[in-house]
């Protein structure tokens, strides 16, 4: 008869599940960085202009109507 409660190295569980799971969490780690990279050059070169600089007032919600966007 087999030992049913034996413990295998390589169960989903055991080793194997956790170097799945690494590999799982570093490939995703590795999307979002390229991600990340791949925003960061697309806004690297996206300039934007204030207008009307002197009436901007120190804590005011409209104070985003005041620049713009040069694409």
């Amino acid at each position: 008869m087999e030992n049913k409660t034996r413990r295998m190295c390589f169960n989903l569980n055991g080793l194997l599940g956790g170097i799945i799971a690494t590999l799982l969490l570093l490939a995703i780690l590795a999307f979002l960085t390229m991600q990340a990279i791949a925003v960061q050059k697309a806004n690297a070169t996206n300039f934007y202009e204030i207008k009307d600089p002197t009436h901007i007032k120190a804590n005011s919600a409209a104070n985003a109507d005041h620049w713009v966007n040069k694409e």
